[in-house]
This record gives structure tokens, C-alpha cells and sequence, in this order.
């Protein structure tokens, strides 16, 4: 395990302040706010301490309210809204100097046997086969508007190893593609000992969730994003079914496609799926993608 992925393990380890009151740390993003996939993980990580053992998350819905400070502890409240027979409930209100910054609905259930069907899994080359998230990030920083931006994405996505099927939209050159991203992902070394969690596995699929799920709406655009300067985002709501368990530890592919963007607003919706083929998570995310004037 390297030292970022260890930091990550710490940072969605919260401290519990009271019953259903937890505290987590912040660290500097790629942007001048805290990574929304970060509040999510955390978020969630707070829900999952108040539920019954053996049940894990199946659902969860949430809003992006303000950008969180960076440089500030995060206090997640927990409502316990319903524990059922099978199904349970919780409200997640993230708060950062007195206002909410960020809400979250999740739902959990027990393990139980019911009917199954699947999209098969789309055609992926092997992730061996592919670039490393540093060789990639190597081969494009030359692009970046800021220098800062390669140092500050190596350090975010230190902890996972993340490997574009196809070019990045950082590497567009104002082309636009199909609306359609791949990446294969996986934690930068193995989760054992009492981080072998199924709980903390779905976590940190929630974390990298939102690292590059609006990349489909941008390569409908040719456009490059944030990292060159030819386009601002933010996330706005994001929704995630998990559908089997996973292991972050191992090879998960990301499939990625947007139906639709209109308004200053573009539309994501993602697969995850296991290297075995079976669909783990679906996610849906609807990001701000607003073109500065002149660009």
C-alpha cells in the first residue's frame, strides 16, 4: 500500500464526536475546494456507523450545496430515519463553518436471494495493457494551463491507479468524440486486515466515482476541461445503485457515457463492473459545465 492511499484510508476514517456525529478531515483538491468525491465517501462512511451489521448501502442520493474548504474539518450529522426488517435509512447533512455544504440520502439492506439480469459488459482492452495514471499524466501536463495542475492531480489521484481506455479529455484538441469515456481503476495497493471492509471497498468506489464522470460530456464538445482552462465545473447532485459487492483493491471498469447537456448543465451516467463482467454500481451525476466567456 503506498503513503497516499494510506492517507485516504485515514481521511475516511472519521472521528466520532457523538452518537450519530462525526468529524472528517479535509485536504487540498486539484481545485481551490474539497473534492466532492471525498464529501461523498465521508458522507457515506458516517451513514454506514449508525446502520445494523450486515447491511450494506444499495442506494445513495445526494446534493452538492456549497464548495467545502479545504482547509477545515468537515461535521457530518446522521439521522436515523427508518431501520425496517430488511431495509434501512439514513439522512446525511454535511456542515463547514455553520451551513450545510452538502446532503446525502442512503439506503441500505440485508443480504437476501431475488431474480437477476444484466447489461453485459461493454468490449474493454486489458488494463495491463494500458498507461499508468502518472505515465498519462506525464504525457499530457505540457497542456495544462496552470504547471501546478499535474503536481496537484498526481497527489489526488495517488491513491488509485486509474487508466484512461482512450485519451482524456485534457488531451482533446477541440475535437469533438463520441460522448462516451472508459477507464479501468483500482486502489494503489491492497486493502487487508481490518480495512478489508465490504462497507469501506463501496466507499472508496463512491470516492473515485466522481473523478471523471463528466468527461463524457466534455468529449462531446471537444473541449479539454478545468485542467486547460476551457471550461468550469462543478458537481451538482450525484446517485449511485450498488448492485454486488466489489473490491476497490481489484481491476473495476468505469464505463461512461452523456445523454445530454443544455443550460450551463451536462448529464453523466457511468457502469462499474467487475473484471469478471458482472455490472457492481451505476451512477448518475448532472455537473455545472459552463464555457468562460471568450474560450
Amino acid at each position: 500500500m503506498n503513503q497516499e492511499l494510506s492517507s485516504l484510508l485515514d481521511l475516511l476514517d472519521l472521528e466520532r464526536i457523538e452518537r450519530d456525529i462525526f468529524r472528517g478531515r479535509s485536504r487540498a483538491s486539484v481545485v481551490p475546494r474539497v473534492f466532492g468525491g471525498q464529501v461523498a465517501a465521508q458522507a457515506l462512511v458516517a451513514a454506514c456507523r449508525t446502520v445494523p451489521e450486515g447491511r450494506l448501502p444499495h442506494s445513495l442520493h445526494a446534493y452538492f450545496l456549497r464548495p467545502g474548504d479545504a482547509g477545515a474539518p468537515i461535521v457530518y450529522t446522521v439521522d436515523r430515519i427508518r431501520d425496517g426488517r430488511s431495509f434501512t435509512t439514513r439522512r446525511v447533512v454535511a456542515v463547514q463553518h455553520g451551513a450545510p455544504i452538502f446532503h446525502l440520502s442512503a439506503s441500505f439492506q440485508s443480504a437476501e436471494e431475488g431474480l437477476e439480469h444484466q447489461e453485459p459488459m461493454p468490449a474493454a482492452p486489458d488494463p495491463e495493457t494500458l498507461p499508468t495514471s502518472e505515465a498519462t499524466l506525464d504525457r499530457y501536463a505540457h497542456l495544462f494551463h496552470d504547471p501546478g495542475v499535474a503536481r496537484r492531480l498526481r497527489e489526488a489521484r495517488g491513491a488509485v491507479d486509474l487508466r484512461y481506455v482512450e485519451a482524456p479529455p485534457f488531451a482533446s484538441k477541440g475535437e469533438p468524440r463520441e460522448a462516451r469515456s472508459q477507464v479501468w481503476f483500482r486502489t494503489n495497493g491492497k486493502l487487508d486486515g481490518e480495512r478489508d471492509d465490504p462497507m469501506l471497498h463501496l466507499c472508496l468506489a463512491t470516492y473515485v466515482s466522481d473523478m471523471t464522470l463528466l468527461d463524457s460530456v466534455l468529449l462531446a464538445h471537444g473541449r479539454g476541461g478545468w485542467t486547460v482552462g476551457d471550461v468550469v465545473g462543478a458537481s451538482l447532485d450525484h446517485a449511485m445503485w450498488f448492485h454486488r459487492p466489489i473490491r476497490a483493491d481489484e481491476w473495476l471498469l468505469y464505463d461512461q457515457e452523456s445523454a445530454t447537456s443544455q443550460g450551463g448543465r451536462g448529464l453523466a451516467q457511468g457502469r462499474i463492473y467487475t473484471r469478471e463482467g458482472e455490472l457492481a454500481i451505476t451512477v448518475i451525476q448532472e455537473g455545472v459545465v459552463r464555457v468562460p466567456r471568450g474560450s
